[in-house]
């Protein structure tokens, strides 16, 4: 077994579910809505132990590097396999933002040997405003409640 095997990347969203990304970074980008939050899972095994396991990812947007996260994954034992959920992220929102991202991902331990590397592409899509349906109706005003009935005795109703 090698020293690190990624075994599955998929995309979480609140809105549409989860989608599993091919590993080759291959296939058309998943679709995911502006202003939607998304989290990446990933699944892999480990071949020997890795002490402080990162994940970098850098995303691209028009050619251009829009940002780098680094999240710190820990320590793991041989063996697997094991799967991480990263923070979820709001999307940003505007047409100007909609379109094809490239995501790269490259795994290291502690010495900054790189264990492993992941590609995938999703695409933001404009999500219409809808339009404003009927008013509704105001509901019915509260009417005070009836007083509960008088608990009864042996002899009858108690006096208020």
């Amino acid at each position: 077994m090698a020293p690190f095997e990624l075994t599955r990347v998929s995309l979480a969203q609140e809105e549409r579910g989860t989608a599993v990304l091919p590993l080759d970074g291959d296939g058309d980008p998943v679709e995911v809505p502006e202003g939607g939050t998304m989290s990446v899972a990933l699944a892999f095994r480990v071949g020997e132990a890795v002490d402080g396991l990162v994940f970098e990812e850098t995303r691209r947007y028009a050619g251009r590097v829009i940002g780098t996260t680094r999240t710190t994954l820990g320590g793991y034992r041989a063996g697997g396999p094991y799967e991480v959920h990263l923070p979820p992220e709001r999307l940003p929102v505007g047409r100007g933002n909609c379109g094809v991202y490239e995501v790269t991902g490259r795994f290291t331990d502690s010495t900054g040997r790189v264990l492993g590397r992941e590609h995938h592409r999703f695409r933001l899509v404009h999500q219409p405003v809808r339009p404003a349906g009927p008013e509704r109706a105001a509901p019915p005003p509260r009417t005070p409640a009836t007083p509960p009935p008088a608990p009864e005795t042996p002899n009858g109703p108690v006096p208020a």
